[in-house]
C-alpha cells in the first residue's frame, strides 16, 4: 500500500514486469480488463472512493486533479493531431477556469517553452519530433492543466539523456507545488 501528501513524492521501483505501469493505470482507472483487474483494497482520492467512480466523474479526475506522463510518448500521441492542438484539446477538457480561446492557445505555448519545445514548433506533427522531444510534448500535456497530482511512469526513458532532464523530472513537484508518483526501473 502507499500513501501520497500534498507536496510530497513517491517513487515505485522494480524490475521490468513487477507492475509499476499497472499500478498507476490502475490509480488513474485506466487499466485495461484484458491486462489486470483490481480484486481488493481501496483507491482514496480525498477520501473518495476511486473505484466506485463513474467514467464522467473520472474524467473530470483526470487531467485536472490528476495527471500522468505515459511511459512511450509513441503511443500516449495521436499522429493526426499537432501537438499543440493535442495539449490544447486537454485544456478545453479540463476548463475549469473558463479561459479564452487566446488564453488556452497561450497556455499551450507557455507549457511547450516549459519543457523546451519553441513555440514555433506547436503546429508539427508528432512523427516530425525525436523520441526524446515527443516525451517532452507528453510532459507539457500532463502539465497543461496544473494537475494536483502528477503520476510519471519512467518519465526519462524516451528523453535525450541529459542530467538538466533528470533534475527538471524529479524538480516538477516542488516548482508546481504538486505531489507525484514516479516510476522508475530497477535492474
Amino acid at each position: 500500500s502507499l500513501t501520497l501528501e500534498k507536496g510530497k513524492t513517491v517513487g515505485l521501483v522494480g524490475e521490468t514486469g513487477a507492475g509499476k505501469t499497472t499500478t498507476a493505470l490502475a490509480l488513474m482507472q485506466l487499466l485495461p480488463e484484458r491486462v489486470g483487474k483490481i480484486t481488493g483494497g481501496a483507491i482514496r482520492l480525498m477520501g473518495d472512493d476511486v473505484q466506485t467512480m463513474s467514467e464522467k466523474q473520472m474524467n473530470m479526475v483526470r487531467g485536472e486533479i490528476i495527471s500522468m506522463i505515459f511511459q512511450d510518448p509513441m503511443t500516449a500521441l495521436n499522429p493526426i493531431m499537432t501537438v499543440g492542438k493535442q495539449i490544447e484539446e486537454s485544456l478545453k477538457l479540463h476548463n475549469s477556469q473558463n479561459l479564452s480561446k487566446e488564453q488556452l492557445k497561450k497556455r499551450v505555448i507557455e507549457v511547450l517553452e516549459l519543457v523546451g519545445i519553441p513555440a514555433a514548433r506547436k503546429d508539427d506533427y508528432p512523427m516530425q519530433f525525436s523520441g526524446g522531444m515527443k516525451q517532452r510534448v507528453v510532459i507539457a500535456i500532463a502539465l497543461a492543466c496544473e494537475p494536483e497530482i502528477l503520476i510519471a511512469d519512467e518519465p526519462t526513458t524516451a528523453l535525450d539523456v541529459t542530467k538538466s532532464w533528470v533534475i527538471i523530472i524529479m524538480d516538477m513537484p516542488r516548482r508546481f507545488c504538486i505531489s507525484s508518483i514516479s516510476s522508475s526501473t530497477w535492474a
